[in-house]
């Protein structure tokens, strides 16, 4: 006798609550394996395939994509047991990507048959008795068509692009390695696409488009809403101050040039300003700490997991280097560079994007000088970076050209005072003004 399980989408951990299906990656009848992904979904975190901790064959599943389900809310359902699927029923309890998989419930359920009736996107199930399995591997589905099976895709960013544009990568011939599809070639089928649509029709403009004087809305979720409340929320708590002040960088790209041309890794002017972070904070530790609003307490660390902001296609994110204040420059740089190649690819892990005391902003990648940070709640400050570029300056009593940048610091004032702020700025300042300072913590 088989047993149907239903297999829910698990507890995603960090406090998310809630996942956007982005594309199916079985059909009902298809034979999974355990830990076989099932559904690719999107939370506000990172992009995620979602394994089956089940084997056997999939008789149902539920929410269409592009549709939002909450966590303990059914995914599939999976006929298992010997003769459904050859395996055993129990669940693997494996991992995933940090979040854990239930076990399989003990007790037996009837099999569930999905109608072809649908309410709010969830198959009507009816109960019938299971049905004795023949003596050998139950019939397959029907064979393969060339335009089944998943799709070999660079990223998920590519496979929403196309998603978002209504074009069906199953049509497309990937220019990448084996087939791979590439951004560029679903940028080139749009094109292809407007093209011809402009050729064959030149009618008014779809209804998607927003007239002139016109209004479009865009719905705040994902990667967006998690920004957005995350702001909101340090916006109506925390009790923030900025102070800032240019510093003469010349010396600290000096530094950096003289380290490069040394050989080995290439160090990252971001590492260096990183060190000098985890430098500043060893002795004004007020500033890596948070506030427990419940307790009225602050709570101070005694380590530094350091964030940085990264602007990728899906928004805002802020990847995470644990441990810091542990690392040298060599391995804030390589840490720097997967974290940015995983954010770009959409890639990262709820653990990736959350546990940061600390924040490192630089937005002179955007080529502006100056800023005021909103601090990444519920840490206490943010450092702000702008651009080096050259302008006049007094060096040792003359006027000369150097390269200079403006720091900038939000704090909350909860944690110190503006003093103790200003102290923490004017050595970050001290420390790109005349690196060899960093060699007295070193």
């Amino acid at each position: 006798m088989a047993q149907v399980l239903e297999f829910k989408l698990p507890d995603l951990g960090e406090g998310l609550t809630e996942a956007e299906i982005v594309r199916w990656l079985v059909n009902v009848g298809d034979v999974v394996a355990v830990d076989q992904p099932v559904v690719e979904v999107e939370t506000a975190k990172a992009m995620v395939d979602v394994p089956c901790p089940y084997a056997g064959v999939v008789t149902a599943r539920f929410g269409e994509e592009g549709s939002e389900l909450p966590v303990g809310a059914p995914l599939i359902t999976v006929a298992v047991g010997a003769d459904a699927s050859g395996g055993s029923s129990e669940g693997s309890g494996n991992v995933l990507v940090g979040y854990g998989t239930s076990e399989a419930p003990a007790r037996r359920r009837r099999v569930r048959q999905a109608q072809p009736a649908a309410r709010n996107g969830r198959a009507e199930p009816r109960e019938v008795p299971a049905a004795p399995a023949a003596p050998e591997t139950p019939a397959a589905p029907e064979p393969a068509r060339p335009s089944d099976g998943p799709v070999p895709v660079i990223s998920p960013l590519v496979r929403r692009l196309a998603r978002e544009n209504g074009l069906d990568l199953r049509e497309l011939t990937g220019s990448g390695p084996d087939g791979l599809i590439l951004r560029a070639d679903v940028e080139y089928a749009l094109r292809a696409a407007a093209a011809q649509h402009r050729t064959a029709a030149p009618a008014p403009a779809p209804v998607a488009r927003p007239v002139v004087g016109g209004e479009t809305r865009t719905p705040l979720k994902g990667v967006r809403g998690a920004v957005a409340d995350k702001l909101s929320r340090s916006r109506s708590e925390i009790p923030d101050a900025t102070c800032w002040v240019d510093a003469d960088a010349t010396e600290l790209m000096r530094a950096r040039t003289a380290m490069n041309a040394a050989g080995g890794p290439k160090i990252s002017l971001l590492a260096l300003l990183a060190r000098i972070c985890t430098a500043a904070l060893a002795r004004f530790p007020e500033l890596n700490s948070t506030v427990d609003q419940e307790a009225r307490e602050v709570v101070r660390f005694g380590h530094v997991h350091l964030g940085f902001a990264a602007q990728t296609e899906r928004g805002l994110v802020v990847p995470v280097v644990r441990d810091a204040h542990a690392r040298d420059a060599e391995s804030l740089t390589a840490e720097f560079a997967r974290l940015t190649e995983s954010a770009r690819t959409g890639t990262l892990t709820p653990a990736e994007l959350t546990g940061g005391t600390f924040t490192l902003n630089n937005y002179g990648v955007f080529g502006v000088d100056g800023s005021t940070p909103i601090i990444n709640h519920p840490e206490a400050a943010m450092l702000g970076v702008g651009r080096i570029i050259p302008k006049p300056w007094v060096h040792e009593g003359e006027l000369a050209v150097r390269q200079v940048v403006q720091l900038s610091l939000t704090f909350d004032h909860r944690v110190c005072d503006g003093g103790t702020a200003g102290g923490f700025l004017r050595y970050v300042a001290d420390c790109v003004e005349q690196p060899a300072v960093l060699l007295r913590t070193l």
